[in-house]
C-alpha cells in the first residue's frame, strides 16, 4: 500500500483549524500536511480502537485511516458538524469496510475503488460516500435525540411524559387520525391555539363543535390529541414520524 509523505516545511502555527480546512480545499497543499501531521496521533487512537491493538503508524491499517482523513478534509463541509466527528466517522468506516473486503471480496483489489481527482490524489468514492452516509445517519440520529429531550420538557408542562405516549395512542387506525385531524383543527386556528396555549389544556366545548366525534371521544383522546398539538406547534420535524404516517402542517 502506497504511503502518504510529508515536506518538513510547516504552514503557520496560527491558522486555525477551520482556516487551514479552508486552504487545504483550495489546493493549498502545506495547510493540507500541516493538518494530516497534527492529527497524526487522532489517527493512530482511531486505528488503535476500530482494530482493538495499538497500530503502528508503519501498520496498513494506520495508512488507511490517515487516506481516509486526508479525505475527510476533502469532503468535509461546515453543515456536517464538528470535523473531528466527521473525521472519525470516515476512518471508521473507512476501516470497518476495507476488513470487509479483505475477508469477503479478496479476489476484487482494495484499489479497484479508488479514483485520482484533479490534483492527482487518489479516493476511494465508494469508502467516502459510505462514510458520508453513515455520519448522515448518525446526525440524524443525535439531532432526533435532541428534539425528543426537549420535547419531553415541554410535554410535561401539560402534564403529559413522552414515554406514555405508546399507552395514551388510539390503537385503531380511524380514532387515531380522528384525534390528529382535532389536533390540527387547534393548532390552525387562531382561536383555538390562543385558548389551549393559555389554559395549557384542551378546549373541548370549542373543539367538539368543529368534529366528527363525540365529547366523550375527546375526552377519551384528550392526552393524545394535547401531544400531537404540542407536536405541530413546536419545532420537531424529526418526531412527526412519531405519529403513523406522519403528520402534514
Amino acid at each position: 500500500m502506497g504511503r502518504l509523505s510529508f515536506r518538513r516545511k510547516q504552514a503557520a502555527g496560527s491558522d486555525t483549524l477551520e482556516a487551514l480546512l479552508a486552504k487545504a480545499a483550495t489546493g493549498d497543499t502545506e495547510a493540507r500536511e500541516q493538518l494530516l501531521k497534527s492529527y497524526l496521533p487522532f489517527v493512530e487512537r482511531v486505528a488503535s480502537g476500530v482494530c482493538g491493538r495499538a497500530v503502528a503508524r508503519t501498520d496498513d491499517e494506520f495508512q488507511i485511516a490517515l487516506v481516509a482523513l486526508n479525505e475527510a478534509i476533502d469532503a468535509y463541509r461546515t453543515d456536517r458538524g464538528a470535523f473531528i466527528s466527521f473525521a472519525e466517522t470516515v476512518m471508521r468506516r473507512r476501516l470497518i469496510d476495507s476488513f470487509r473486503v479483505n475477508s469477503r471480496m479478496r479476489e476484487l483489489p482494495f484499489t479497484s475503488f479508488e479514483e485520482e481527482d484533479d490534483e492527482g490524489n487518489m479516493q476511494n468514492t465508494v469508502e467516502t460516500s459510505s462514510a458520508l452516509e453513515a455520519f448522515a445517519r448518525d446526525q440524524e440520529t443525535s439531532a432526533r435525540a435532541e428534539e425528543i429531550a426537549r420535547y419531553a420538557v415541554e410535554l410535561g408542562a401539560y402534564g403529559l411524559r413522552f414515554q406514555d405516549l405508546v399507552d395514551v395512542s388510539p390503537k385503531h387506525v380511524d380514532a387515531r387520525r380522528n384525534a390528529i385531524d382535532a389536533a390540527k383543527i387547534v393548532a390552525r386556528d387562531p382561536e383555538l391555539r390562543s385558548m389551549f396555549l393559555k389554559s395549557r389544556s384542551l378546549p373541548l366545548k370549542q373543539l367538539e363543535a368543529r368534529v366528527q366525534v363525540s365529547r366523550k371521544t375527546l375526552e377519551r383522546q384528550r392526552s393524545y390529541i394535547v401531544a400531537v398539538i404540542v407536536l405541530l406547534l413546536g419545532d420537531y420535524a424529526l418526531l412527526h414520524s412519531f405519529i403513523e404516517g406522519g403528520i402534514e402542517r
